[in-house]
């Protein structure tokens, strides 16, 4: 998995800043699979055997949707507060970028 967040300058203290914001944002994307593997699974396949029926591949699809576009919702929320905060505080650096 890769996510090409670029420096818009050849400061090396921007180039770590984005550096940490591509691994915190590859962080949260694993961080967002384990949960719902672990969330959808447990909810959908009651009894695991040797394949999905398709009423379980249509509720594993279902969540997974629903769990990610929940996901997206918070953190875009968070984000914007940060940035509100930030604002009203005189500035300050915001990761962006993070949301999957």
């Amino acid at each position: 998995m890769s996510f090409n967040i670029t420096s818009n300058s050849s400061d090396p203290k921007s180039q770590i800043m984005d550096q940490i914001r591509q691994e915190a944002a590859v962080n949260n994307a694993r961080a967002l699979i384990s949960k719902v593997n672990g969330h959808c699974f447990d909810k959908c396949v009651p009894s695991p055997g040797t394949s999905l029926s398709g009423r379980e591949e249509r509720c594993l699809s279902a969540c997974m949707e629903k769990y990610i576009a929940t996901w997206n919702l918070v953190s875009r929320t968070y984000i914007a507060q940060v940035q509100k905060s930030a604002g009203q505080s005189g500035g300050g650096a915001v990761m962006d970028g993070l949301g999957v």
